[in-house]
């Protein structure tokens, strides 16, 4: 045997990159309430939900980050869609299957609860798709298979790639910085967090208080006040003092892996 065939069959390959991501999920048919804000939150996998273990497809090592259950329930409480976009390049690279993809979703949703529906690019950087974030496939398939409007959809992640992608589909996009995340990814994200529960606050509500539904966590998260796409320029001293602790020990980006 040579070449590609001698690989054992989990490491092989995608033979014909498709262009479309792999959409998994039964979205629910949440009610359109007047004056919801946003229409969906959608976030990213590694590093955002879950602690990013490069090329992950064993269920047991998946760790969801500080208060991403908090979060993702506070945005389920108010009746908004929650759905995830996720780069996965080990599939590409022959290193993940589809069916370890799926074993790690329902693992994350059995530690932080359903989501309507996940999107993933199973493509390498050189596979030419339009759903490998920055590239806004994910994003439009996601509202596509939701039926609400990308314009009004907030996708939260922990590097550049995720931020670009929202914008690239005419979302909003929220950056949540880790110690990954590379200082100019930050400058230029527009909208950051320190955590996944600030994140939500941003989108969720403009005014001081808990978010309902989401318990006495959401008031402790230190989040700061909603800012409007488009505005982030008025406000980007106060981001940076938000930011400035974790954006000290800031390293080389992680997002070649996903």
């Amino acid at each position: 045997m040579t070449g590609s065939s001698s690989l054992p069959r989990h490491r092989t390959p995608l033979a014909r990159p498709v262009t479309r991501p792999w959409l998994f999920g039964e979205p629910r048919q949440a009610p359109v309430l007047p004056g919801a804000r946003p229409a969906a939150v959608l976030f990213d996998r590694d590093g955002t939900l879950v602690r990013d273990v490069p090329y992950n497809g064993d269920p047991a090592l998946v760790e969801p980050m500080p208060r991403a259950r908090e979060a993702v329930d506070a945005v389920r409480a108010r009746g908004v869609p929650v759905g995830v976009v996720s780069n996965q390049s080990g599939v590409a690279r022959g290193l993940l299957t589809r069916h370890q993809v799926e074993a790690v979703r329902l693992r994350v949703e059995q530690l932080l609860g359903p989501f309507d529906v996940w999107a993933v690019c199973p493509h390498g950087p050189d596979d030419g798709c339009g759903c490998r974030k920055p590239a806004p496939g994910l994003v439009t398939a996601v509202c596509a298979r939701l039926g609400v409007p990308v314009e009004g959809t907030v996708v939260i992640g922990d590097i550049g790639a995720d931020v670009a992608a929202a914008r690239a589909a005419g979302a909003r996009g929220v950056l949540v910085p880790t110690p990954v995340t590379l200082p100019a990814e930050i400058e230029a994200a527009g909208v950051t967090a320190r955590d996944l529960l600030a994140a939500v606050r941003l989108v969720l509500d403009p005014d001081p208080g808990p978010v309902p539904g989401a318990g006495s966590a959401v008031a402790a998260a230190g989040a700061v006040p909603y800012v409007p796409y488009g505005a982030e320029g008025a406000q980007a001293a106060s981001r940076r003092s938000e930011t400035g602790e974790d954006a000290g020990g800031l390293g080389p980006s992680g997002g070649g892996t996903r």
